[in-house]
């Protein structure tokens, strides 16, 4: 039987209950707040983070894992099961540094570990689908190959959009000009986000409204051949906002044949970069 064991970084917004139960291990990023640093998910959750960054006037940063704390991940779970293959799906490499730290850290080890490290050229839940899926083949005794064939089937399959609630945080974080925010607020826009092949953002499309852009993403989403008239399983992904989240699952849920739905938090590093009431669709063929 294979023994093959999952790591992912904090950015893949995996509950932690999730975590344990399918003995998935997380390398956390970081995220700053002036002079304060905190571990995504460790030192800081989300909840707490989102509170702190209503609060704060500047904008956090966010920065990625050291090699050396990969390394040292890596190597206690070989000293825990001296035959383990580790497989280490991070943020997409056009978005952070992490995978690379990863790749640094998988050539530090010189053959002492077995180590994959795939850039799952996704964010958040896209990467924490990826992982669950192969944390899932690893318990069934499936192969390295087989759990990173898991991994391809859902990269391949989801389908991810992201609603922004606000244009304060791109703003400040570069991703849009004073001017365009200043202008977007006033006439209520309401940007639609997704990810390319590769994992970079790119703007879908911009409505007014929140009602009209939730609408948009369903007409995005039926445009896909796998989802449209077909069963479906939805993750919804939120930063502090629970009410957008319900009411946005509410209305996918009268245009598509959902068969599971499951929601979860857009943790800090994420959030720091998109802003609090913002809402993300998961949606995978059931």
């Amino acid at each position: 039987m294979a023994n093959v064991r999952i790591v992912i970084d904090s950015t893949a917004d995996i509950p932690r209950e999730i975590r344990e139960s399918l003995g998935i291990e997380m390398v956390p990023l970081k995220v700053h707040f002036g002079t304060e640093t905190y571990l995504d998910s460790v030192t800081i959750e989300a909840d707490q983070f989102y509170e702190k960054l209503t609060r704060t006037p500047v904008l956090p940063t966010t920065s990625q894992p050291s090699p050396v704390e990969f390394l040292e991940t890596y190597k206690r779970i070989a000293a825990e099961q001296p035959d383990t293959q580790i497989i280490s799906i991070h943020l997409a490499s056009v978005l952070s540094g992490t995978y690379q730290s990863a790749v640094l850290a998988k050539s530090m080890l010189e053959d002492e570990v077995n180590v994959t490290v795939v850039d799952s050229k996704s964010a958040s839940y896209g990467i924490g689908l990826m992982a669950i899926a192969a944390a899932k083949a690893a318990a069934q005794g499936k192969s390295r190959e087989q759990c990173l064939e898991a991994i391809e089937e859902i990269h391949e399959q989801c389908g991810l959009y992201f609603l922004v609630d606000t244009l304060e945080y791109l703003q400040k974080g570069g991703r849009i000009g004073r001017a365009a925010a200043f202008v977007g607020s006033l006439l209520n826009i309401k940007p639609i986000l997704s990810l390319d092949a590769e994992g970079t953002v790119m703007s879908v499309d911009k409505v007014r409204g929140h009602k009209k852009a939730t609408l948009r993403i369903v007409e995005l989403l039926n445009e896909h051949s796998r989802f449209s008239g077909k069963p479906v399983r939805i993750i919804i992904a939120h930063s502090s906002s629970m009410e957008n989240a319900q009411q946005f699952s509410s209305v996918i849920s009268e245009h598509f044949d959902v068969k599971e739905l499951t929601y979860t938090t857009l943790g800090p590093v994420i959030g720091t970069h998109v802003g609090p009431g913002t809402v993300a669709v998961f949606m995978l063929p059931a």
